[in-house]
């Protein structure tokens, strides 16, 4: 069975263990969603679940999706995605989904959309040092060298430059599920997750748990 769910960041804070030691979690409110979609091989090509997260109001939804809901029966959603399955699983259209599918001690890979930095140059974007301080020099924070003049007359791809830093998706595999609060739809991970509080996350069970 596919263990999969969407939730949002709510923070960072510690827990202590039974022989008292502090581990820092994330607090990730994950869920509840309902099962919008069945796709199969047969009809779709591959077999995934589809599900939807978040209620909106019905004016934020277009029709076609308006009209994708109401089939399955299930109240308007802000998000929809999927989780490949293999072959036949136990999912029913309009199933509702919680935070209680994970279990204390699963391993789990979270992906997230990171913080936007915005524009940067090369010591923030890359780690880059600083040039001298000192006697008349002029080159403090800039790139460096682009290379050669007449040959190779062009700066190489993959050249570290200034540029957008952050607001790109990452993924953090072989987190721990440290508590899950299946009354409050809350899930403890072990460790910190990319992206700002209130940030969507894609929580699945991990694809290469760590030995």
């Amino acid at each position: 069975m596919m263990k999969g769910i969407l939730g949002k960041k709510i923070g960072m804070t510690q827990i202590f263990t039974e022989d008292g030691n502090v581990v820092p979690v994330t607090v990730v409110e994950a869920g509840p969603m309902n099962v919008v979609q069945i796709k199969t091989t047969e009809v779709d090509g591959y077999d995934a679940v589809q599900i939807g997260y978040d209620e909106i109001k019905e004016k934020k939804v277009n029709k076609p999706k308006q009209g994708h809901f109401n089939k399955a029966q299930v109240s308007f959603k802000k998000h929809l995605t999927e989780f490949k399955v293999d072959g036949e699983n136990e999912y029913e259209v309009g199933q509702e989904l919680k935070a209680d599918m994970f279990e204390v001690g699963d391993k789990v890979d979270v992906s997230g959309i990171s913080k936007g930095k915005g524009f940067q140059g090369v010591i923030k974007r890359h780690g880059q040092s600083r040039g001298p301080e000192t006697h008349g020099s002029k080159y403090h924070r800039r790139p460096g060298s682009m290379g050669g003049s007449s040959d190779p007359s062009r700066v190489f791809k993959g050249k570290k430059l200034p540029g957008h830093m952050g607001h790109k998706k990452v993924t953090i595999q072989n987190l721990e599920v440290v508590k899950v609060d299946a009354d409050k739809n809350l899930l403890l991970v072990k460790g910190a997750i990319p992206g700002p509080k209130g940030g969507l996350l894609r929580i699945k069970e991990s694809v290469k748990a760590s030995k």
